[in-house]
């Protein structure tokens, strides 16, 4: 770590007149695949609802959006760290863009008839309440995102993006089984993400009342 107190960075003063150093672009990489994810939400959901939503063609297609939507959230925030790249864009645009492709697959598929509702509604509830419950605790200290989450945002993926393909026999049955995990997955790292939030909020108090 660089430019803490006590390093040479920290010591010198800045030169008079110095410009302020250039933070990293928004047109850079990780921002322009966060871009295209979100770009992809309109036509996978227009792709999906395709011809009545049941040809297996069009169906064929917009699980290739889909997944190529995946994959992008896979790199885009991996390559903004190590790069440094990251900006305030990215961290207000890549958790829409995951909600919106999340949120239209699900919707999409309970409006027809492919997915039950209470699942569309379980999961959608869990990420819209925790992303809210970051936003009003984030005084306090950021909630990192634990490992059961990221194992829980790639079983939501696959479980999905198995629902958008007209799969039958035991692949429908394994979809099936996946989902349930995923909404598993979903309930459980929500709960331990508000049981966080809370020893966050009460520490963070304590330390204002000390």
């Amino acid at each position: 770590m660089t430019g803490g107190p006590g390093s040479p960075a920290a010591a010198r003063p800045a030169r008079p007149g110095a410009a302020p150093t250039a933070g990293p672009s928004v047109w850079n990489l990780a921002n322009l695949l966060t871009m295209l994810r979100l770009a992809l939400v309109p036509v996978f959901a227009v792709l999906l609802l395709t011809d009545g939503g049941h040809n297996p063609k069009w169906r064929a297609v917009a699980w290739a959006a889909f997944a190529i939507a995946m994959i992008t959230d896979l790199f885009d925030g991996e390559i903004a760290r190590r790069k440094g790249l990251v900006t305030d864009f990215g961290k207000i645009a890549d958790p829409i863009a995951d909600k919106a492709i999340m949120g239209a697959a699900l919707v999409g598929l309970s409006a027809l008839g492919d997915l039950a509702w209470w699942v569309t509604v379980v999961i959608l509830a869990r990420e819209l309440g925790i992303t809210l419950l970051r936003f009003l605790v984030i005084r306090y200290g950021v909630i990192p995102a634990s490992r059961g989450g990221k194992l829980k945002t790639l079983t939501q993926g696959i479980a999905v993006g198995m629902y958008v393909l007209p799969l039958t026999g035991w692949l429908a049955t394994g979809r099936a089984v996946l989902m349930v995990l995923a909404v598993l997955l979903t309930v459980g790292t929500g709960a331990d993400y508000v049981r966080q939030a809370v020893q966050l909020r009460r520490a963070g108090r304590e330390r204002e009342t000390s």
